[in-house]
């Protein structure tokens, strides 16, 4: 889908450092400062417009969550929201998510969301895809012992490549869907293209995979 550009983002999203955090390298290792709880932290590796994050936090209170998103004029929307309605339990950052272990330490975080993530379907790039071993890597050096990475998608070609990434990473799959809107999964949170895509007839492929202590 074509990101229009909106020049005056960057801007905003400058002007409101309640929501989108500023500086996010000074909390590492400190997130609950910002929160002022003990509550978990859950965060979304891209996180788009932020309509499923939003979601979580809303439907969840008892969970602190961050969104992460480096396409200024995507993230906007996200803050957008929380402007109409804030919700105490979100935070928002503008910063690439290759760059996780600049903004938390070793057990800051209890579960990482990875949605519709880009495919890259060539070859060449596999080491580009979020869910390439160097990444689980980066996302182990953040989440506690036992943390989660909760996965979805529409490309089945991705989700083939990242079971099998998850397997040979050692990951325990605790949960798979070949077709989510057609299974018993509850309380599913959609993200904005995943509706898009569901509403294609499309399949939606989840799995959530758990970090074992070694």
């Amino acid at each position: 889908m074509r990101l229009r550009h909106k020049p005056w983002a960057k801007e905003k999203l400058l002007q409101y450092p309640d929501f989108v955090v500023q500086t996010p390298e000074a909390y590492k290792g400190k997130w609950k400062e910002i929160f002022q709880n003990d509550l978990p932290l859950h965060i979304e590796v891209g996180t788009g417009k932020g309509q499923f994050i939003y979601g979580m936090a809303k439907a969840n209170p008892d969970v602190n969550y961050i969104g992460i998103e480096m396409q200024d004029s995507v993230i906007v929307s996200a803050l957008e929201k929380l402007l109409e309605e804030p919700l105490p339990n979100l935070k928002l950052l503008n910063v690439d998510g290759t760059n996780l272990r600049n903004y938390f330490a070793k057990d800051d975080v209890e579960r990482v969301y990875l949605n519709f993530s880009d495919p890259w379907p060539k070859n060449r790039h596999e080491k580009r895809r979020l869910t390439y071993k160097t990444f689980l890597k980066l996302y182990e050096d953040i989440l506690v012992d036992n943390g989660e990475i909760h996965f979805k998608t529409d490309n089945q070609g991705l989700f083939e490549y990242s079971l099998k990434s998850f397997s040979e990473y050692g990951l325990l799959l605790k949960f798979v869907s070949l077709d989510l809107h057609n299974s018993d999964f509850e309380n599913n949170i959609m993200t904005e293209y995943e509706e898009k895509f569901s509403a294609r007839g499309q399949r939606i492929y989840r799995c959530e995979v758990q970090y074992q202590t070694k």
